[in-house]
C-alpha cells in the first residue's frame, strides 16, 4: 500500500469529522465560525455559508477516503481515519471554546459581536 494512502485516511478523517459541527449548525440556522468569516475563525458566518462549507468537507472527505482506497474492514484505515478525526475534533474544541464564550457574553450583555 503507498504511504499516501495512510496519509489520505488521517485527513479525510478530519475533514469529515469538521464536516459535522459545520453542517448541524448551518441547517439548525445558527451562525458559526469559518474561514470565510471577518476575523477568519474568530467571526460567526451565516448558516448558508456553514452548510456550503460543510458540504465542502464532506466532499474533501469523500475524495480523500475513496482515492486512498479506505475500507472499514482494514484496521489501519479506520484507526488513520479516526486518530485524523480525533486531533481535528480536540483541536477545534479548543480553539473555539473562547470564541463561543465571547459570542455568550456578548449576547447576554446586548453588546453587538
Amino acid at each position: 500500500m503507498p504511504w499516501y494512502d495512510y496519509v489520505m485516511w488521517f485527513f479525510g478523517g478530519a475533514f469529515l469529522a469538521n464536516f459535522v459541527p459545520h453542517f448541524t449548525r448551518g441547517v439548525s440556522g445558527a451562525s458559526f465560525p469559518t474561514p470565510f468569516a471577518s476575523p477568519p475563525g474568530r467571526g460567526l458566518s451565516s448558516p448558508r455559508v456553514n452548510v456550503l462549507w460543510g458540504l465542502a468537507n464532506l466532499l474533501a472527505a469523500y475524495a480523500l477516503l475513496r482515492y486512498g482506497q479506505f475500507s472499514l474492514h482494514s484496521w489501519p484505515a479506520f484507526i488513520l481515519a479516526f486518530a485524523g478525526a480525533l486531533l481535528i475534533s480536540v483541536q477545534l474544541a479548543q480553539a473555539f471554546a473562547p470564541v463561543n464564550q465571547a459570542h455568550s457574553a456578548n449576547a447576554r450583555s446586548g453588546a453587538p459581536s
